[in-house]
């Protein structure tokens, strides 16, 4: 394998060197798989991204006070998202914590928390703490503990969530895996999401998180089904250096090579998420070109993956109809028979009328309340 160059590989968040993980069913959910465990041999640098709603579950709180420790593991329910129970939550987050870090010989600020499900209603601890001790004996490093926890984490997601690929650093074989869960409250921002990446690269914590914040901005951050936004979203990465490479400390070809294959995780767990929207029956990809800076790009292509609009538009298999805006804003476009639409648009444009049209302009015969434009 050349230097940089990427190989997807069997498996998902146990690929890398020193992950073990399990999941099973301990008695949140009826049925389905509700507790997942993720772990590290060795203890590993981290570095996330969590929701930006003013309202933040109590896991979401204990994270951001505690992911720039070294991390020894991960606890993940799902079925219900211990978020809006007050101090019941957070207290119900450390005990989580301790209770995992107890079986991995470590402290409980080395173990992060997450959970999804239910807003509202406080987590059956009982069921979660005796559920921690009968799963932890269960963690393995094999293809299908790391499927289990990815089945484990889910919640309405109709698939499961994984990914792992290899590159080539420093002439080490570097491997990342990742799990996600997702598919309803999606919107830029993140989403109702929950991702978690684990590679075994040698890498510094600052950097790491360098590397996941750019990839986030361009992935997670960039996908919408529904337009709303929750308050558990979490993305996890662990780094715990059993590749083997040397150390990447500062920017370099090696760190190049690793946030390329970063984002390509994020960006496979990121389209998923999007695939499994809720209701979902198409998957669109949105390019904005010629933009004059990256952010009025994101801004443009987010305003079209947002819009109810265009998307009963792609659901309802209607025409699209193309014009020439000048500077960024937004438009909109009632209900229309798209004839009809179409017409106003052939005689409202420069072929008709031998001119350029400016913004809000080029679809403007077609009549009040039906075009809006705004800057």
């Amino acid at each position: 394998m050349k230097v940089g160059a990427m190989k997807i590989v069997e498996g998902g968040i146990t690929a890398p060197l020193g992950f073990r993980a399990a999941g099973a069913h301990v008695g949140i959910k009826k049925k389905k798989k509700d507790l997942a465990l993720v772990a590290t041999d060795v203890p590993a640098v981290c570095a996330a991204c969590f929701t930006t709603n003013r309202v933040k579950a109590a896991p979401v709180v204990w994270d951001m006070a505690h992911f720039g420790n070294r991390i020894s593991g991960i606890a993940v329910t799902s079925g219900n998202a211990n978020a809006c129970t007050g101090p019941q939550g957070l207290a119900d987050t450390e005990a989580i914590a301790k209770a995992f870090a107890s079986h991995l010989g470590a402290t409980p600020g080395s173990v992060l928390v997450s959970c999804t499900g239910v807003i509202g209603v406080p987590l059956p601890m009982p069921k979660v703490v005796d559920g921690i001790a009968a799963v932890a004996p269960m963690l393995r490093a094999d293809v299908k503990a790391g499927r289990d926890a990815a089945h484990a984490i889910c919640t309405t997601d109709t698939f499961v969530k994984e990914v792992a690929l290899q590159v080539m650093i420093d002439e080490k074989v570097v491997t990342l895996g990742g799990m996600a869960k997702g598919s309803g409250m999606i919107h830029p921002n993140m989403a109702t999401l929950l991702a978690f990446v684990t590679t075994d690269a040698a890498i510094s914590a600052e950097l790491l998180q360098q590397a996941l914040g750019t990839c986030v901005a361009d992935s997670f951050n960039m996908i919408s089904v529904d337009g709303d936004m929750s308050t558990n979203d979490t993305i996890l990465a662990l780094a715990n250096g059993q590749a083997g490479n040397a150390a990447i400390t500062a920017p370099s070809a090696d760190f190049d090579a690793f946030q390329q294959a970063l984002a390509a995780v994020c960006l496979k767990l990121a389209q998923d998420v999007a695939r499994d929207g809720e209701g979902a029956t198409k998957f669109v990809e949105v390019t904005t070109t010629g933009a004059r800076t990256t952010e009025d790009a994101k801004l443009m292509s987010r305003a079209v993956v947002s819009s109810n609009l265009v998307k009963t538009a792609l659901f309802g298999g209607e025409g699209l109809a193309l014009a020439t805006l000048t500077g960024p804003g937004t438009v909109w476009m009632q209900s229309l028979p798209f004839s009809r639409m179409a017409d106003a648009v052939i005689s409202a444009s420069k072929i008709g009328h031998g001119g350029h049209k400016e913004e809000g302009s080029v679809l403007g015969n077609i009549g009040i309340g039906n075009l809006l434009s705004r800057e």
